[in-house]
């Protein structure tokens, strides 16, 4: 087998919430795999500043920040794409965020505000990508990240356990309707990862000897870890994958 299988050279990818955490560790590696990339961010200094740091690791990267939940700001970025020539290839749908509370105290705006951002941000780019794959005739790849949460639950992350079971189902939708169109829409599961969303429970003991106990490999994630699938998902090698998950999760998810 050629290692040509995965190589991303001469695809354009877009990754969200990528100037730092997950994101950043995505992208990065699509970059090291070939691909041009467009980072991702609501900040557009910390952006331009991430894709700066891989433009000097060598990598051809550049800086896109807008809102990802918000479906005027999505479409006038994609229109941006268009009228600079550049054609998303490869989308990675990561931007997301955490919000902790029983759901007895939830507040309907902390509820949208997580789903929006989760799941709905998914579907509005996954849209404009998908769109714009089909005119062009050439077909793409679609990565949805979503998280052990796609499959259970904890207490305090109801918006956040719903939004990222909709990834598991958004991802098996975009591939029941863009299959046919040459587009693989598949996501990735990451179980409990070091990054900056998780310090404060990395760094709460009770809740670090919970991941450390309940995990096989007895140990959190890192963000690099993700990037063999996400690589493997974003090319050749997977033409024949649809709508399938795949959870990076050191087996937490395959043991009792």
């Amino acid at each position: 087998m050629s290692l040509a299988l995965f190589s991303l050279e001469g695809r354009t990818a877009l990754v969200t919430g990528s100037a730092r955490g997950l994101g950043y560790a995505i992208a990065r590696g699509l970059g090291q795999a070939g691909a041009r990339l467009i980072l991702n961010g609501t900040n557009a200094e910390r952006t331009a500043a991430a894709a700066e740091a891989l433009t000097a690791e060598g990598l051809t990267a550049t800086a896109l920040a807008f809102d990802v939940a918000d479906d005027a700001a999505v479409l006038a970025a994609f229109e941006r794409l268009d009228a600079e020539g550049l054609a998303v290839d490869i989308l990675v749908n990561n931007a997301g965020i955490q919000f902790r509370k029983p759901m007895l105290d939830l507040d309907p705006a902390d509820w949208r505000r997580v789903v929006d951002t989760n799941l709905t941000s998914a579907f509005l780019i996954g849209r404009e990508a998908a769109k714009r794959m089909i005119a062009r005739g050439t077909g793409g790849k679609i990565v949805n990240i979503g998280s052990l949460m796609s499959e259970v639950a904890r207490p305090t992350v109801a918006p956040y356990t719903a939004a990222k079971g909709g990834i598991k189902l958004l991802t098996r939708s975009m591939a029941a309707e863009w299959a046919e169109h040459g587009i693989q829409s598949n996501a990735i599961g990451p179980g409990y990862m070091a990054t900056d969303m998780n310090e404060a429970l990395m760094n709460d003991p009770k809740f670090d000897s919970f991941v450390k106990g309940r995990t096989p490999t007895r140990r959190w994630g890192l963000p690099d870890e993700l990037v063999g699938a996400a690589v493997f998902l974003a090319s050749p090698a997977s033409n024949y994958v649809n709508g399938q998950i795949i959870y990076v999760d050191g087996g937490m998810l395959a043991v009792l």
